[in-house]
């Protein structure tokens, strides 16, 4: 007995009974010489933890002999599970490098690839008030591929007669279609997650990632996504990421393996969040509520990721700059943003925009009035000291406004285009009102065309020339260049997503839609005064608006008429600021001249007139 003990004793020691470790997923993907964000590598498989950790450099096939200075471990450690490793690595130089994970005599390797950072990748520049950014459904949009519509490796699979199913929307159909987008005028294009849902149902909207480093095949590849920006760059096109760091899906890999207890917000039974942004600044906020706001779960099928956890938060600022990298992106998009743990939700976006000084990234705070989207907004003098890093909010309030103006005649006291006035005139309360993200609508809510009274044209018309003339990035929901409808339903999700229409499909009316909206975009482009002018505008009680954005160069006036009746100028209420311009001016979607000094200018119930002032 005392020999089969001293036995079993050697052979431990020796490393002969201890298990092999297996690697299976290692993230980052890849990394870059020169990034200012450290390298913290995680690995993923079986029986890795307290591994002893190795690197030796490949060189035409070969592992190289001696030591490997271009990338160095500096430290390690285990998490709960004993199926994952965190390494930390020192970046020195690009090449390929065999990573050991050694226990006892048993091994595991994995050959890791530093490449050469792309030249001015640091100082890429972003989206901005000159750009119109164009919202794409992926899966809904376009089908340019109809060979990847379902694959072997992904659970439900197209049907196009299931409304809630997927329907085969691809990166190609959005490449196909990069030419209708510039001809629309919008230079930016921001589509809804292509990374991988493998939900069994309802996966074609894409926000619960299954993994966050590959794009779903049924959309393509991560070199055809890359391939795709590339392409969109070439076509004076940019390309932003719709990322969701709150929640991932039920379906994702480390699931069935959580790498911490704590990787996710848990409780003894399923718990939503309680939607309650308020409580992240209320004074008189329980803690209860606040909690429950950040720890719920947004669905059933979307586990609430807890990024307190310092590796979930190291976990996914790596992501988000690393698909900044790999694919060259423009900019990022936010989902739900409130949802997430507020202050390492603003570590997140510290960081990659310490490593990318000039992104711009647009964030989902999806509330009102504006002193509550405002407290989202980096650069915000926050009672409590809170910055989000969030250069720029999705302006709620106006878009609210617009619709409401729009849905009825306007009267009554305070309806009409008044809530438009009342909404822009909280533009105090943002640290910058160029970086507000307008609309008219998303894919998540009923459609501009849907709403307005009557579904009327002309009313669509009038809310496309305050989107493209008010402060702000605008942002176009696509099919709405072809005043695009629900069928049945208008709250209806699925409804609303449908497929653009293609060829014979668009209709003379569509086409006069789409006709207006890219004259006006198109102006817009080269308007520096709509990009970064300022803006005066003045109350009026007989359904009208009147504003001016300039600088001290040039003005645009509009004069936006929502009610059923022609309305007169009363162009001797802006004396103040229209004394500063030569009057005459031109309107610059008809090429008309317009002299303002004249006391008697109409302009046609429901519509818009624009004139180009110069000094």
């Amino acid at each position: 007995m005392k020999k089969q003990f001293s036995l079993l004793t050697t052979l431990l020691l020796s490393g002969w009974l201890v298990a092999a470790p297996k690697i299976q997923q290692v993230e980052p993907l890849c990394w870059w010489t020169d990034m200012h964000t450290l390298l913290t590598l995680m690995f993923h498989g079986t029986d890795l933890a307290d591994a002893q950790v190795s690197v030796q450099q490949v060189a035409n096939g070969k592992v190289m002999r001696g030591a490997c200075l271009g990338l160095v471990p500096t430290g390690q450690h285990n998490a709960e599970s004993p199926n994952y490793l965190f390494v930390d690595m020192q970046v020195n130089q690009p090449g390929t490098y065999r990573i050991t994970l050694k226990k006892g005599n048993k091994k595991a390797t994995y050959d890791y690839v530093i490449a050469e950072r792309r030249a001015g990748s640091r100082e890429r520049k972003s989206f901005t008030t000159a750009d119109v950014v164009y919202l794409i459904m992926s899966d809904r949009f376009v089908d340019g591929d109809e060979s990847n519509n379902s694959t072997k490796d992904t659970r439900e699979k197209s049907d196009k007669n299931n409304v809630n199913g997927r329907f085969g929307g691809d990166i190609q159909g959005i490449i196909n279609s990069f030419d209708h987008i510039s001809k629309l005028g919008c230079t930016a294009i921001w589509p809804t997650p292509l990374l991988c849902d493998d939900e069994a149902a309802w996966s074609y909207h894409g926000y619960a990632c299954s993994d966050y480093y590959h794009i779903d095949p049924r959309y393509g590849s991560n070199e055809l996504y890359a391939r795709m920006v590339a392409t969109a760059h070439e076509k004076g096109l940019k390309i932003l990421m719709d990322m969701v760091p709150n929640h991932c899906g039920a379906a994702h890999w480390w699931m069935a393996d959580l790498p911490y207890y704590n990787w996710i917000n848990q409780f003894p039974e399923f718990t939503n969040t309680n939607n309650v942004f308020s409580a992240n600044y209320d004074i008189n906020a329980s803690e209860y509520d606040r909690l429950l706001s950040n720890r719920g779960w947004f669905d059933h099928p979307m586990p609430d990721m807890n990024l307190e956890n310092p590796d979930l938060l190291k976990y996914f600022q790596q992501w988000a700059i690393w698909w900044i990298e790999y694919a060259d992106l423009d900019g990022l998009r936010v989902d739900t943003y409130p949802y997430i743990e507020k202050i390492p939700g603003s570590k997140w976006l510290g960081a990659i925009r310490a490593e990318y000084p000039n992104i711009n990234i647009v964030g989902e705070c999806w509330t009102r009035p504006a002193p509550a989207v405002a407290y989202w907004q980096s650069g915000v003098k926050n009672y409590d000291g809170f910055d989000s890093n969030l250069p720029t909010v999705m302006d709620f309030p106006v878009e609210e406004s617009i619709r409401q103006a729009l849905e009825n005649d306007g009267s009554g006291w305070g309806n009409g285009l008044t809530r438009v006035y009342d909404a822009v005139a909280m533009d105090y309360m943002y640290a910058d009102v160029n970086k507000l993200f307008t609309f008219l609508g998303n894919h998540d809510m009923a459609r501009i065309t849907d709403v307005v009274k009557d579904k009327d044209p002309r009313r669509v018309q009038l809310a496309y020339v305050l989107l493209a003339t008010m402060r702000g990035i605008p942002q176009v929901l696509y099919g709405d260049e072809y005043a695009m409808t629900a069928p049945e339903d208008p709250n209806s999700h699925s409804l609303l997503r449908m497929p653009l229409p293609l060829g014979e499909q668009v209709t003379p009316p569509m086409q006069k839609m789409f006709n207006f909206q890219s004259a006006l975009f198109q102006w817009r482009k080269n308007e520096p005064v709509l990009h970064t002018g300022r803006t005066m505008h003045f109350l009026s009680r007989d359904n009208t608006y009147a504003f001016f954005r300039y600088n001290a160069r040039e003005a645009v006036f509009v004069f936006a008429n929502a009610a059923d009746e022609p309305r007169t100028i009363p162009t001797s209420h802006y004396a103040e600021i229209l004394g500063k311009y030569n009057a005459v001016g031109i309107n610059p979607l008809t090429n008309e001249k317009v002299d303002l000094n004249q006391q008697d200018i109409k302009v046609d119930a429901l519509s818009a007139l624009v004139v180009k002032l110069t000094k």
